[in-house]
């Protein structure tokens, strides 16, 4: 461990046994258990909120969460020499959830669904000193959309102009006319859909959702699952982060129609869905998000040269668009 991180262990009142790195953080064995530190990925104002919100999942409810550790002098951060702030928070010894495995992603998402029935800022916010606190609200997800389609024409136009194109601009230019349209006819029945009405009333509930809700951020422990990496907890809609998991998911098992309806119901039998939130996360799906975000990364790229990567991603996500479809028609009987 380098000097300035050993400089940042000695602000917490802990006895530390052994350290390991491990993805730009470090392991710390210590009397009480493991614990994490690394850099820290939320503000000043938010990660106070983060710890309400998770001392509450964890104590009353028994949840494993990465909560974190707090200083000697009582702060969420600790500093460094040169002005870095640190997280160090709670560890569990168990493995990663496996995508691949069938097990692994049910359990993943029944504890989403347990999340989601004990995360509400209401709740909270009547036990915190400052009670007017409030963590951020999500962005409306109709204006994002609108954005997303906007870009994909920008990155049309310069593709357009280009000279001297590679494959990944031939095969972005062949596919775009499909995949905008359907980027826009999801935009359309998002405007027509109940969006906003369920956005409004899942902010006034005090409905939080995680942010970052995948299978690296999910923990399985000894028979228990933990949750990690609350950074981008807001509130919202909590099915977004159904959304976000079941499309991950999803991807990596080329939409089959047997594993996103045995997610579905496992999460519903913890927490039913409304009808707004199935067509909520019907429209999500059926958006090219996977088009979008890589057409993205390379407008935001080094267009000298592109990575075969990159165009892999865009074939890909052209390639599952019939396999989403048919999934969307036969699971939530859906389509454009």
């Amino acid at each position: 461990m380098r000097e300035y991180e050993l400089e940042v262990l000695e602000q917490y009142d802990i006895e530390i046994i052994s350290t390991r790195k491990a993805r730009g953080a470090y392991f710390c064995d210590t009397k009480d258990g493991i614990l994490l530190l690394k850099e820290a990925g939320i503000s000043a104002g938010r990660a106070p909120l983060m710890y309400f919100l998770q001392n509450q999942l964890e104590a009353e409810y028994g949840m494993k969460v990465d909560t974190p550790v707090f200083t000697k002098e009582g702060r969420v951060f600790s500093v460094s020499s040169d002005g870095t702030k640190y997280l160090l928070k709670k560890w569990y010894g168990g493995r990663e959830c496996d995508v691949r495995r069938e097990k692994d992603i049910l359990e993943a998402a029944a504890n989403l669904a347990r999340l989601h029935n004990r995360m509400n800022w209401n709740q909270i916010q009547e036990k915190i000193p400052e009670n007017d606190l409030k963590p951020p609200a999500g962005r409306m997800v109709l204006l994002e959309l609108r954005r997303h389609n906007r870009e994909l024409k920008k990155v049309r136009t310069f593709i357009r102009s280009r000279v001297n194109k590679g494959e990944f601009e031939y095969r972005f230019l062949e596919n775009f006319e499909t995949m905008y349209h359907i980027a826009q006819k999801v935009t359309e029945r998002m405007e027509q859909s109940d969006y906003d009405e369920l956005y409004q009333d899942s902010i006034r509930n005090g409905l939080l959702v995680h942010g970052d809700y995948n299978y690296h951020n999910v923990l399985l422990v000894q028979g228990e699952t933990a949750t990690t990496n609350f950074e981008h907890f807001r509130r919202d809609i909590p099915v977004q982060d159904l959304y976000y998991f079941l499309r991950k998911v999803m991807e990596k098992h080329q939409w089959q129609e047997r594993i996103g309806r045995q997610l579905l119901e496992t999460y519903q039998e913890i927490r039913p869905l409304e009808r707004r939130e199935k067509e909520l996360i019907a429209l999500r799906l059926a958006y090219p998000e996977k088009f979008w975000k890589t057409a993205n990364a390379y407008s935001n790229s080094n267009k000298a040269w592109i990575p075969e990567k990159s165009v892999e991603k865009l074939q890909t996500a052209v390639g599952h668009t019939e396999e989403k479809e048919q999934f969307l028609k036969n699971i939530f009987a859906f389509h454009l």
